[in-house]
C-alpha cells in the first residue's frame, strides 16, 4: 500500500508543470483506458482503444480562456 501511495505521489509531482491541455489529455486517456477495460472485460484491445479515444476527447476539451479559439484578435 505504501508503494502505491509513493508512486501516486511521484506521478502527481511529475505532472505539476503540465498545462491544463496536457492534463486533460492524460486524464482522458486514463479514464478511457479504465472504461475500455471495464466494458470489454479487461481485453487489451478495449483498454488501448479506450485510452486512445479518451485521450483524443480529453485533448479536444475546451479549457476556458486559454483555448486558442477563445483568444482575442
Amino acid at each position: 500500500m505504501t508503494a502505491v501511495m509513493g508512486m501516486g505521489t511521484l506521478v502527481l509531482v511529475g505532472c505539476a508543470n503540465l498545462s491544463a491541455h496536457d492534463k486533460n489529455t492524460i486524464t482522458g486517456a486514463g479514464v478511457g483506458a479504465l472504461g475500455g477495460a471495464i466494458l470489454t472485460g479487461g481485453s487489451g484491445f478495449g483498454t488501448v482503444g479506450g485510452a486512445a479515444l479518451g485521450g483524443f476527447i480529453g485533448n479536444q476539451v475546451n479549457t476556458g480562456s486559454n483555448h486558442p479559439s477563445k483568444s482575442k484578435k
